[in-house]
């Protein structure tokens, strides 16, 4: 094996998959255990009215996709996977894992337009 760019970056999205099974199992065990919401569904840093509500997908999203990844870190350390495997499971894993959590975070704010009172808002900055 000749040490090249695509080398260095399968170590590289290898190495990377620990801590993201350990921050996505510990946003989960947070939302179950300690019903700690603040990471639920945010949306530029700011959380839903209601985030008891969207808690239990959350979780589900962050322990789904923890497992599938150390099942992942699994399959290569015991020689299961090979690379095309192991590197198809994880990226799918983590793109899935963004997608879903902004589909998340855009249903718990849902976009509300406001109608505008005429009476109330003068047009062109005059106020007569």
């Amino acid at each position: 094996m000749v040490f090249d760019v695509s080398v260095a970056l399968t170590w590289i999205l290898f190495l990377a998959l620990f801590p993201i099974a350990f921050f996505w199992l510990r946003r989960a065990w947070r939302i179950v255990v300690k019903r700690d919401f603040s990471e639920v569904a945010l949306k530029r840093g700011e959380s839903p009215s209601n985030p008891a509500r969207y808690a239990p997908f959350a979780a589900a999203i962050n322990f789904i996709a923890g497992i599938i990844v150390v099942f992942v870190i699994l399959g290569v350390v015991t020689a299961r996977f090979n690379y095309e495997t192991w590197s198809a499971i994880a990226g799918s894993t983590i793109w899935m894992k963004f997608i879903l959590d902004f589909i998340l975070s855009r249903q718990a704010h849902p976009i509300v337009v406001k109608k505008r009172d005429k009476e109330q808002k003068p047009v062109n900055g005059s106020s007569k």
